[in-house]
């Protein structure tokens, strides 16, 4: 959630209302169409069943990766386990020798605060451009980018020695995503109401894809990369982008009044997607290959951002509005645990430590950041920063590239 969204927790739940959708159908004769041609009636009828039988397979399997997935995209290493490659401590060569750090942006203090997981206090401030909303690592794993959304800049952080380095012209960064084959940035221009492609290493403009909906926010991508799914917060909607066209190819209306979603993330086995929502106290629960109305599981006030353990056995939920965090038992698609914040809060975005052992996330509102034990749910440290920490990132992760935001790796 950015700085034109803040409400306080006072504010009334709004009443659900109808449902205002757009549902994308995909033609199943397009599946087949690069075996039609040519055939007569009879060899067409023969061809059929064998056909549907495949259709049958394809559609029981749907949420696994493909045989061919975006052209360029590394291959999942297990279809069946979107996030096999965030195992505790799997380092990639390229970022095992980082120091182990937490990067905060603090959005109205326009500063970066740097801790030291083993000490819980911060080493350094680095001073940003304008409102800093999110420290995303590039898809290479190289780079850390600070998105300052109303300076209209990224700045570089090198976390091999955690000093700030270039900065860089791109307007409206309000969140950052990488396309999985690596080739493209893709710029949540929120208040622009654009998703702007760019080249991920010079962060060039590409494509501008303009949108309808109001505050592009969050994403997260297919299992095979060939399409994602966007948040838009302010009109409360959700997208559906063609990754290699780059164009928005479906688009629907949550169906509660008022609803304001924000964090995207898809559940390990690649078959569900799961939206926060802050005006629904709840996450949505949506299939994305149908893009069909999705249902909400309630999990709190302020329901905000979503991160995957190391195991890819659970996903945790950050209450914002009540200073807790709910526990989502994936493969059972049950609420098994709620960690209450021993003195409340207002938990938002962040992420997991490299062993797994510690979810960090910023207190928005409270100037500080919580890490919190995954084993017990207890709170090991509260640490003071500056003002309004956002979309902090744990660094570095397990995992072999990343898509973006404070850190989603496969």
């Amino acid at each position: 959630m950015n700085q034109f969204s803040s409400f306080p927790s006072s504010l009334r739940r709004p009443r659900a209302r109808g449902v205002h959708r757009a549902v994308l159908f995909a033609a199943a004769c397009a599946l087949l169409a690069s075996g039609c041609g040519g055939d007569s009636g009879t060899e067409a009828a023969d061809r059929a069943p064998h056909k549907e039988g495949q259709q049958q397979q394809q559609q029981q399997q749907r949420g696994a990766a493909p045989a061919a997935g975006l052209p360029g995209m590394p291959p999942l290493l297990d279809p069946h386990d979107l996030y096999a490659a965030d195992r505790p401590n799997k380092l990639s060569p390229v970022v095992k020798d980082f120091p182990s750090r937490v990067y905060v942006p603090n959005t109205e203090s326009d500063t970066v605060s740097v801790i030291d997981p083993k000490t819980y206090k911060v080493i350094e401030t680095i001073p940003v451009g304008n409102q800093p909303q999110h420290v995303v690592p590039s898809w290479d794993m190289k780079t850390l980018w600070v998105n300052n959304d109303r300076g209209h800049t990224l700045t570089a952080i090198d976390p091999a020695t955690g000093k700030k380095g270039r900065t860089v012209d791109v307007h409206d960064p309000y969140n950052l995503y990488f396309t999985p084959d690596g080739k493209y940035a893709v710029v949540m221009a929120s208040m622009d109401r654009e998703l702007v492609f760019r080249d991920a290493q010079t962060m060039k403009r590409k494509k501008t894809e303009p949108v309808s909906c109001k505050g592009v926010n969050h994403a997260d991508f297919s299992p095979d990369g060939k399409y994602f799914i966007v948040s838009c917060e302010f009109s409360g909607e959700l997208l559906k982008v063609d990754t290699a066209k780059m164009k928005v190819i479906g688009q629907q209306k949550l169906p509660f009044e008022g609803a304001m979603p924000q964090d995207v993330k898809i559940s390990s086995d690649g078959k569900t997607w799961y939206i926060a929502d802050m005006m629904a106290d709840g996450v949505w629960v949506l299939d994305g290959d149908r893009f069909t109305e999705p249902w909400l599981m309630p999990t709190g006030k302020g329901a905000h951002g979503l991160y995957v353990s190391r195991d890819s056995k659970s996903m945790y939920i950050s209450n914002r509005g009540e200073g807790s965090i709910s526990v989502l038992d994936l493969p059972s698609r049950k609420l098994v645990k709620k960690w209450e914040l021993p003195e409340g809060g207002s938990p938002d975005m962040g992420g997991v430590s490299a062993d797994g052992n510690v979810l960090w996330l910023s207190g928005r509102y409270d100037s500080e950041v919580y890490a919190i034990d995954t084993r017990d749910g207890h709170q090991i440290a509260k640490i003071r920063v500056g003002a309004g920490p956002h979309g902090l990132a744990v660094y570095p992760q397990p995992g072999r590239y990343s898509l973006g935001h404070t850190g989603i790796f496969r």
